[in-house]
């Protein structure tokens, strides 16, 4: 593994919930015990992420930046970095955010993955 295999999944999940396809990638992607913990207080598990991104309205854009891996084993890493995401000129989002995977049957897998708010003072 290196970090442009896992990064290039991250740009592939985040370009989904810019086309609208968010429910549909991430649905394929988590393990089936896999927990997302978002930065406005949820953690939510597949299902409820799947549910979640059905209803969202698409990011227009987004950049991922500062990005560094931290290997566990040869099946596990984390991806870390700092992510920052818009949806029009009012809508902004900043965080610093991990994505945990672990590769199953041959595939990378998400089972993890975590947000914690920049705020604005550090911005």
């Amino acid at each position: 593994m290196d970090i442009a295999e896992l990064l290039e999944l991250e740009h592939r999940g985040w370009s989904s919930l810019c086309d609208g396809t968010g429910a549909d990638f991430y649905g394929r992607r988590m393990t089936a015990d896999a927990v997302m913990v978002l930065a406005h207080g949820l953690a939510l598990d597949r299902e409820a992420v799947i549910a979640s991104l059905n209803e969202a309205p698409p990011w227009q854009s987004y950049d991922i930046s500062d990005e560094r891996l931290i290997r566990v084993d040869e099946d596990t890493a984390a991806l870390v970095y700092t992510g920052r995401a818009s949806r029009g000129e009012e809508d902004h989002f900043h965080a610093l955010m991990s994505t945990v995977y672990t590769r199953r049957e041959g595939q990378w897998r998400i089972a993890l993955y975590q947000q914690s708010p920049v705020p604005p003072a550090v911005q």
